[in-house]
């Protein structure tokens, strides 16, 4: 039998670097805030039975048939992951297209790819009500003035996640935050309190949410708070982002979309890799397809 044990301890800023954790109120010259994220509120009934990403890896046993809110990360990597394990899955999504970040023409592909599987995956359509009943759990949504109704014996969170931040009481240090994270500077410093700075999810600098970043602002934050100094900071022109779904999807530097909005000079490269040992080894049977967006006068490799 696994026994577990939840410590739960909620900091709080009572100062501008003054923070009270339980019983104890800490003081020092210089905060770091590097709280991470949490599901965002999707302000739907019955959201209190959406199953979060943690739990889903806590499984001990998958259910005959899943449901995933969003067409995120979560959603395809753990869809897969489900569908070739045997469940039925299901990922409504509310907008056109998933995945945003990515090339639409390579999420396309993807989700073709994910509908060959077995994946329901239904574009369009938003989920407005969860309904639990004794033996699982109805999830009522709307698409182009139609209400769907869906069963499952799980509902799993995959529509994002914003920072965790709601709690700490950043108004009493003077800290500028929104719903996107601390307001911060080129250093990752707070723009209102410079003892203040914010690393990965935590802080609101227009960086991929992605763990390698989170590690990546931590190093420039620590950097110029040891020094005293703001020296360094961060570059995320060139952030890789993996979907890490069969076929895998991954982008690197500018979309088409962006290179276009910038009104820089490039080409767009396609590839078919289908007759790639790489493609052939694992048996895909969708033809896969790689696209690079080249600038004309430098270099995003």
């Amino acid at each position: 039998m696994r026994h577990r044990f939840d410590l739960v301890v909620i900091a709080r800023f009572e100062g501008p670097t003054t923070i009270a954790v339980g019983d104890h109120v800490l003081e020092g010259r210089r905060v770091l805030i590097a709280a991470g994220a949490r599901p965002a509120d999707l302000g739907i009934e019955g959201r209190e039975d959406l199953v979060t990403s943690e739990q889903f890896l806590e499984l001990d046993v998958l259910p005959p048939r899943v449901l995933f809110v969003g067409g995120g990360y979560i959603s395809f990597e753990f869809g897969h992951v489900a569908a070739r394990a045997g469940a039925r899955v299901t990922i409504i999504h509310h907008g056109a297209r998933p995945l945003n970040a990515f090339d639409p023409d390579l999420v396309d592909l993807l989700v073709a790819r994910s509908r060959a599987l077995g994946i329901d995956v239904r574009l369009g359509a938003a989920v407005t009500k969860i309904h639990k009943a004794a033996t699982g759990f109805t999830v009522h949504a709307e698409a182009q003035g139609t209400t769907l109704q869906m069963e499952a014996e799980m509902v799993v969170h995959g529509a994002g996640r914003v920072p965790e931040i709601d709690d700490l009481n950043l108004d009493a240090a003077g800290v500028t935050w929104d719903r996107q994270g601390v307001a911060v500077n080129e250093y990752l410093q707070s723009v209102s309190n410079p003892a203040v700075y914010a690393a990965g999810d935590a802080a609101a600098s227009g960086a991929p949410r992605l763990t390698p970043v989170a590690g990546h602002d931590g190093r420039i934050a620590a950097a110029n708070l040891l020094d005293e100094k703001n020296r360094q900071t961060p570059d995320y022109a060139v952030v890789p982002s993996v979907v890490f779904t069969i076929p895998p999807l991954a982008s690197v530097g500018l979309l088409e979309s962006v290179a276009r909005r910038r009104d820089l000079a490039f080409d767009v490269h396609h590839g078919d890799t289908a007759s790639w040992y790489s493609s052939r080894r694992v048996g895909h049977r969708i033809t896969q397809t790689v696209q690079r967006v080249t600038p004309a006068r430098c270099s995003l490799m």
